[in-house]
């Protein structure tokens, strides 16, 4: 009863406030923490977070979470799955706050030293490999040189090195290393310009990429070999390698020592590659081990930390050592508060906590239970402005209206079955879904709005259905009601005009359900549809509007407030019904009375415009004679009554705008003569009247000051409810409007796609038909469900945050939010590992 009752009002809230002994103080808001029910003030508002009670245990905790966060990071880069068992864990008692400090200091520690050693092991792998890449390609280098200088004569790897005088071969000096492949020609130019020309350059590719210890990314490398002459080009060659980051190896001149060298270097890489073997199997068991126990390890930080938060928010009682709190509680659980005291103080052997209810003028928060169903309407609701404290809740309303109001634009069987079908298989794989934890803000709205698609769903089948109509085509189930004749000119024109005083081409019965199929292939349908949706649009905005003027009704009696339901809502709902209430009757009266056959007077033809009618209604204006036959009026006394409702219309204005702050401002006369009745004779007593009159006449002053905050506020309220009652009215043509574009795309979409592959025939167009029903599906899901389909939700969310909830709701209200552990862990989780 309670979860129901606070779907339609908010829960009765109390403040409490919470006596704990600081031996208890840590368990008991733990136990608070699993409950979920208790939001805390806080006593502390002016204090810096730094200097608050608890503040170390929070950077400990802290600093336990950063390590957590470390060891996730590392788990994460070697794609070591995290196992999530679903387990929640309570949360650790303050004494163990220690042993997870050492364990988890111990962990990142051993994990730092393992990376630092890997990290030395791959850089030193890196250069054996490179000083292997070395020693093989120059090889090569030195075997052409060699070669050259046995043919006689000058190479061209010496000729522009030696000088013109020259008389036969000189030794040159050669600096081999590596550098990154995208560098070499910028390093080759800059070589040249800075030696001019003296320097002879080789470099060959390293096929395969190399490993960076530092960033664990592959980069691809080049050998490279200088041969220069003369000390000094030796330092201008090394200086230039260094500025382009090029790694510079000792490599031997001649061949056996080069043979020996790589040999020794091949011995080293084995070796290297046993230990870096064994270092990585030492961290994988590492993290595998750490990333069983992680997630449990987190939660139980987050527990802690919360807690610690919570307890700097209270005050230190100095004399009975002790901490002092002020919560809010909802009344139907605050035995269950009592209950969760009780277990915290046994968990502690301390004395038992007091929890005490206060009295107090604030106004308390608003907390509506909901449900996975419930949610996401509560949560439309909240997006405009929480209630007021024990408001009247639009949200269970809401619930039926919302997706009834958004069916009757996207009135569509067709495109209602596509929106159902995935609103019911988020809701069939609720489970698995909402166990994956994704950052995808579109994902996230769509399924947290689940219900609210399937709703949506539904009610556009249903209202697809009456329409008659599934992607611009119509169900002919029950057979037509028009027999009409189609003559060959009919067919080429393609004109078929139905009418409904054609007794030849109508059997004078409605179709049994819905709009008759024929409607759909006829010339004039749009003229049918507009007059049909139009009405319908202002009957259900009227509706609507009332029932939300008649809500407000249920608020003044629950805060007992009687001066506004005489001052305000009967004045309103009569100045609603006098006029938009009858023009709803109107429309359903000419539906009823006016038809095709039988008396000419009340035939199609000589059926008044309603239009006309009001505007002559607001205007006073009576009607001329619009023949012998004819008659503007629809009923007798129609003039009569439409002059009384005007009247009384206008009546409701001033009754609006000027009585309630009459009926103020007399309670406040009549307290001003009684205070100064009473303060007079305790003045006279006193041996005076001066100052009495002086009290009275500051009172009157401050009287009258609020009195004109009241006519200001009420002359804003009643100008915009006159005047909105119009404009909302007239808001509700959205739907007829979207409802007329929504069928229209539809049927554009089928004549100007798919139609295209239906009438090709032939093997041709059987391809053509498949291909164009691709593209006519995609177009149709695209554009007419998720567009069209967001455009009507959005209208629809108008018309309830404007239209209808500014009849009775505040939304000035702040929401309840408890001290939860279940919430807090959801926050931290979806907070990410990058924090």
């Amino acid at each position: 009863m309670a979860t129901m009752g606070s779907l339609f009002r908010s829960e009765e809230m109390a403040l409490c406030q919470l006596f704990l002994q600081s031996e208890s103080a840590y368990t008991c808001v733990s136990e608070l923490g699993e409950l979920g029910l208790v939001q805390f003030r806080d006593l502390n508002p002016d204090v810096n977070a730094f200097q608050r009670k608890f503040v170390n245990e929070v950077r400990r905790c802290d600093e336990m979470e950063r390590k957590l966060r470390y060891l996730e990071r590392e788990i994460r880069k070697d794609g070591i799955p995290v196992l999530d068992t679903g387990e929640n864990p309570e949360a650790p008692m303050p004494r163990e706050m220690i042993d997870l400090e050492v364990k988890f200091e111990k962990l990142e520690n051993e994990l730092k030293e393992v990376n630092s050693n890997a990290e030395a092991l791959k850089r030193n792998y890196l250069e054996l490999t490179e000083l292997k890449h070395i020693l093989k390609k120059t090889q090569v280098f030195f075997d052409e040189r060699e070669g050259s200088l046995e043919s006689g004569g000058q190479t061209s790897l010496t000729q522009n090195l030696l000088p013109e005088d020259s008389k036969g071969p000189i030794q040159l000096g050669f600096v081999a290393g590596v550098i990154l492949r995208e560098r070499i020609p910028a390093f080759e130019r800059m070589l040249w310009r800075a030696c001019r020309g003296n320097v002879f350059l080789r470099q060959a590719e390293i096929p395969e990429p190399l490993e960076d210890p530092a960033t664990g990314e592959q980069v691809y490398k080049s050998v490279f070999i200088i041969f220069f002459q003369g000390d000094h080009l030796k330092m201008r060659v090394k200086k230039i390698c260094e500025g382009f980051r090029a790694t510079m190896y000792p490599c031997p001149e001649a061949p056996a020592d080069r043979r020996e060298m790589a040999m020794g270097v091949k011995t080293r890489l084995d070796d290297l590659n046993t230990v870096l073997s064994q270092t990585q199997d030492h961290r994988h068991r590492v993290l595998v081990s750490a990333a069983r126990d992680i997630r449990a390890w987190m939660m139980k930080v987050w527990k802690i930390k919360s807690i610690y938060h919570t307890l700097n928010m209270f005050n230190l009682d100095v004399i009975q050592n002790g901490l002092i709190a002020e919560c809010w509680i909802p009344v139907a659980n605050l035995e269950d508060v009592q209950l969760a005291l009780r277990r915290g103080t046994e968990k502690s052997g301390s004395l038992p906590a007091i929890l005490n209810r206060l009295s107090t003028q604030e106004s308390p928060p608003t907390f509506h239970r909901t449900n996975k169903f419930t949610k996401a309407f509560q949560t439309l609701i909240d997006s405009y402005g929480v209630a007021n404290y024990r408001e009247i809740n639009p949200a269970p309303y809401t619930i039926i209206t919302f997706p009834f109001l958004f069916a009757i634009m996207f009135g569509d069987l067709g495109h209602g079955i596509i929106m159902a079908l995935f609103g019911a298989w988020m809701v069939w794989r609720e489970k698995p879904l909402s166990a994956k934890k994704t950052d995808n803000e579109i994902w996230n709205i769509f399924f947290g709005g689940r219900y609210i698609i399937l709703l949506m769903g539904v009610f556009s089948m249903y209202t697809g259905l009456i329409y008659n109509d599934i992607f611009s085509k119509a169900f002919n189930l029950f057979g037509s009601s028009w027999h009409p004749v189609f003559n060959d000119s009919a067919l080429m024109s393609k004109e078929l005009a139905l009418d409904p005083a054609n007794k030849a081409q109508y059997d004078q019965y409605p179709y049994p359900f819905g709009l008759d199929p024929m409607w759909q292939i006829s010339n004039n349908k749009i003229n049918f549809y507009n007059s049909y949706k139009m009405k319908i649009s202002i009957i259900f905005g009227v509706i609507h509007m009332l029932f939300g003027v008649i809500l407000s009704v249920w608020n003044h009696r629950f805060f007992n407030r009687p001066m506004s339901i005489y001052c305000e809502f009967i004045p309103q709902l009569l100045f609603l019904c006098c006029l938009f209430l009858y023009l709803v009757l109107l429309v359903f009266h000419k539906w009823t009375w006016y038809g095709a056959g039988g008396d000419p007077s009340v035939s199609p033809s000589c059926a008044p415009s309603i239009l006309i009618t009001f505007i002559n209604m607001v205007l006073v204006k009576p009607y001329e004679e619009a023949g012998p036959v004819c008659s503007y009026y629809m009923f007798a006394g129609q003039f009569g009554l439409q002059r009384f409702l005007f009247i009384v219309a206008l009546i409701c204005v001033p009754w609006m705008l000027c009585a309630k702050p009459f009926l103020l401002h007399r309670m406040h006369k009549q307290r001003t003569i009684m205070m100064q009745a009473n303060g007079g004779e305790g003045v006279v007593e006193e041996g005076g009247g001066d100052a009495a009159a002086a009290a009275a006449a500051a009172v009157a002053t401050a009287e009258e000051h609020d009195m004109g905050e009241v006519m200001i506020h009420q002359g804003i309220h009643t100008i915009e409810y006159v005047l909105g009652s119009v404009s909302h009215t007239a808001s509700y043509l959205r739907l007829w409007a979207l409802s007329l574009a929504h069928a229209q795309l539809s049927e554009v979409l089928w004549q100007m796609v798919l139609r295209i592959g239906l009438t090709t025939s032939g093997l041709a167009g059987g391809f053509l038909t498949y291909a164009i029903f691709a593209v006519w599906a995609f177009l149709t899901v695209a554009i007419l469900v998720l567009m069209e389909g967001l455009s009507a939700f959005l209208h629809t969310l108008r018309l309830h945050w404007v239209e209808f909830q500014s009849k009775f709701y505040g939304g000035t209200g702040y929401a309840f939010v408890p001290f939860a552990f279940e919430t807090i862990l959801d926050q931290a989780e979806n907070a990410g590992p990058e924090q």
